[in-house]
């Protein structure tokens, strides 16, 4: 473990952890701009990426690492609850996935609650999945997605296999929230050692994001979904965070299912640490081992 970890996970309990448990539908306005703020301050993308913004069902915006205009492409859903979060707040953390995997990334701007509960979210990433398809057709697609938004690349894959549609090469779900029952035993369990997310608010927000509708529904919770005949799912989670069953209940739910999926836990990080990638060197190791198995599982989709 780098030294990083420790003041990492304080400065993270002191400030991040505190501003979510005070968020409230009222004030998501105030929550979205500090969020935008801290990561843009905070966490720089490299050097030598290229962005540009697409007009799709909605605004996506393309981060070219110097690859070819026929590369491979990483459809990426942002975290942040549903609530908030961008493509410009996860753009680090996936521009240096892309730039070592060798491939473009599409990150869309997906709607968010409460202006837009569910449905919203999934049904913008199923209708973009279509568009991309049909923009680039037998181009090899990747899917990915951090925290909501791992479950939402998930939730999105079950669709894809239930709709008939061609499969993407890989799913990445990073500390996926994967049960909007909000069941997990970790919830509880590892309250204590979440330095992000607050516990006790688990149930609310979920709340306010469903809008009333059922929290087993696959599209909200990939956990209930069917995957069978599935590509590959790759996961990481912190098993200090609240996620972790999460995390490793859908594992389970997907080799269950047939699917073949690679669980990777790690032990004393934050929620999402792959954010801090440039930072923090257990990050900068995760991007890497991430962005090979992209590499390895479109070398094995190519042959």
């Amino acid at each position: 473990m780098s030294w990083l970890r420790r003041p990492l996970n304080l400065w993270l309990r002191l400030t991040e952890r505190p501003a979510l448990t005070r968020a409230t539908p009222e004030t998501v306005g105030r929550v979205r701009r500090r969020f935008e703020r801290v990561t843009r301050l905070s966490l720089h993308p490299p050097r030598g990426l290229h962005y540009t913004w697409h007009d799709l069902t909605r605004p996506v915006m393309e981060i070219d690492p110097g690859v070819p205009d026929d590369a491979p492409i990483l459809l990426y859903f942002h975290g942040g609850g549903y609530f908030f979060g961008s493509p410009n707040t996860v753009r680090n953390m996936v521009g240096r996935i892309a730039r070592t995997a060798g491939v473009r990334a599409l990150l869309p701007a997906y709607r968010l609650a409460p202006e837009y509960p569910f449905p919203a979210a999934p049904d913008d990433a199923l209708a973009i999945y279509r568009e991309v398809l049909a923009a680039h057709p037998g181009r090899a697609i990747v899917l990915g997605g951090d925290s909501a938004g791992g479950g939402l690349a998930l939730a999105l894959l079950s669709q894809i296999v239930a709709l008939g549609l061609p499969k993407p090469a890989l799913t990445i779900a990073l500390s996926p929230l994967t049960d909007l029952t909000t069941s997990g035993a970790s919830i509880r369990e590892n309250d204590a050692t979440e330095v992000v997310l607050p516990a006790e608010r688990m149930d609310e927000l979920a709340k306010y994001y469903l809008d009333g509708a059922d929290p087993r529904d696959p599209r909200a919770s990939p956990l209930f979904a069917d995957f069978t005949g599935s590509t590959p799912v790759l996961i990481t989670v912190s098993r200090s965070e609240i996620f972790l069953d999460d995390a490793r209940r859908m594992a389970k739910v997907l080799e269950d299912q047939g699917v073949s999926v690679n669980l990777h836990e790690a032990d004393g990080l934050p929620h999402v640490w792959q954010m801090f990638a440039g930072q923090l060197p257990e990050a900068n190791q995760s991007v890497r081992r991430i962005a090979e198995a992209i590499k390895k599982t479109l070398s094995d989709h190519a042959a």
